[in-house]
């Protein structure tokens, strides 16, 4: 495992106020049980550290907190890397599974349009499901092999997916029987872990709108708005639940693999945590 060089340097400015504030947030969500409050107060905690920042600017992760480099990235957006992705993908959504049906027979409104309603609690699964679990899914319905989560395919078929639900807004919904669900995913944010002893709150709460190397720390409230994202280390489009992988690598955890409980659970209250905010993947990203 690889940490990035200067990750230690740049977050440990200033640990001990940190630290304590990831560990006074955690005990805080571990005694919430009403998703709503915890969002506005998420929504709140954004609002009082960047008052100048429109919530919804956060769509745009760190562009919202660095003016010239958001320019760059707007400049770049003319001709974006994704673009290939979003037509291969809307090819592949239309290819007949050897019964005849194509994935738009296992979704509401044909597959179009629908990203914002993931990902949900699933009562009959008793699982939360995922845009890309729920297109394995589909695929084993129909007698099709699963794709791999990491796979060129499940990029583009995606890329689609969202892109046909831009402007959309996220409508995420936790019944009772999802609370133990986002309450698991709320435990994987605010706690600590791996070598480094960080959180994810840590670096997207706390550490926010601080500088890591030459990049700026974003803010977790829009976060789940524009996956999957083309990041150029990639080379390709990719999930959020890579980029949960790498986090977990950089502070030298054990990475799970894609579409884990855990990462599933995590993406679920991530995700509530955007609600109403606008949704703009596919996405480009260094």
């Amino acid at each position: 495992m690889r940490i990035l060089p200067g990750f230690i340097t740049a977050i440990t400015l200033a640990s001990s106020a940190v630290l304590w504030a990831a560990d006074v947030a955690a005990d805080v969500a571990a005694e919430t049980v009403n998703p709503e409050a915890d969002r506005q107060a998420f929504v709140s905690f954004y609002k009082n550290r960047f008052p100048d920042i429109d919530i919804q600017a956060h769509k745009d992760g760190a562009y919202a907190l660095d003016p010239a480099k958001r320019a760059q990235w707007q400049a770049m957006e003319d001709f974006p890397p994704y673009e290939i992705a979003v037509d291969e993908g809307r090819e592949l959504f239309s290819v007949a599974f050897t019964n005849g049906k194509t994935y738009a027979d296992c979704f509401a409104r044909q597959g179009i349009g629908i990203k914002q309603e993931f990902p949900h609690f699933d009562m009959d699964q008793n699982t939360v499901v995922t845009l890309e679990l729920a297109i394995n899914q589909c695929r084993v319905a129909n007698n099709e092999a699963e794709l791999d989560y990491d796979s060129d395919e499940m990029g583009v078929i995606t890329a689609y997916m969202a892109f046909t639900s831009r402007g959309n807004h996220f409508d995420i919904k936790v019944p009772a029987a999802g609370l133990a669900a986002y309450e698991s995913g709320k435990q994987f944010y605010y706690e600590r872990r791996g070598k480094l002893d960080f959180s994810c709150s840590g670096c997207h709460m706390q550490a926010t709108g601080n500088m890591l190397r030459a990049e700026i720390l974003s803010a977790s409230v829009g976060h789940a708005t524009h996956w999957p994202t083309y990041r150029f280390k990639w080379e390709k489009v990719g999930g959020l639940h890579k980029r949960f992988i790498e986090c977990n690598e950089q502070v030298g955890a054990v990475a799970l693999p894609q579409q884990s409980e855990a990462y599933r659970n995590l993406e679920y209250f991530l995700t509530y945590m955007s609600n109403g905010m606008e949704l703009n993947g596919p996405a480009s990203r260094k």
